[in-house]
């Protein structure tokens, strides 16, 4: 497999939730906060752009919206202030009026191979973490910490 900037890191999930709750839960950060990042300058709206942090890494991320449907999709260009950055997209299926599927696919990677493949395989784990910690506060209100335990203070 020749790894590029065209690569792609894809990975979802069932979420027994509401297509509505589960859709807010990425673009409300009071919701976000509960098993993502620490902090948001916002919610995410379509060509606004926010920053995430993670107070565990001391590391923010900015974020601009690309795409936002309600219910549907999310598109965001996201990386550290400075840096290239790449794009993430959700998109959100109901297979019922209680259940929802999430799928995020990650591409727009830079750098040589090597780089490219530590960044699809970093994107594949860490939106899986993110993925696990929402379905666990949207199904049972636990907040399993799974991104913020990922690395001990100051490995990351």
């Amino acid at each position: 497999m020749k790894l590029d900037k065209t690569t792609r890191a894809e990975t979802a999930m069932l979420i027994r939730k509401p297509v509505s709750e589960v859709f807010d839960a990425f673009v409300n950060p009071e919701v976000t906060t509960k098993f993502w990042f620490t902090d948001s300058t916002g919610r995410l709206e379509k060509g606004k752009e926010v920053e995430w942090t993670w107070k565990m890494y001391d590391v923010t991320a900015v974020v601009y919206v690309t795409e936002l449907v309600p219910d549907e999709t999310i598109t965001i260009e996201w990386g550290m202030r400075g840096a290239s950055r790449s794009r993430a997209a959700w998109t959100f299926e109901p297979l019922d009026e209680r259940t929802t599927f999430v799928s995020i696919v990650m591409d727009g990677f830079t750098g040589d191979e090597e780089a490219v493949f530590h960044s699809v395989t970093d994107s594949v784990g860490g939106f899986c973490w993110v993925l696990a910690g929402l379905k666990a506060w949207l199904e049972h209100e636990i907040r399993l910490g799974l991104v913020r335990d990922r690395y001990p203070a100051g490995k990351s």
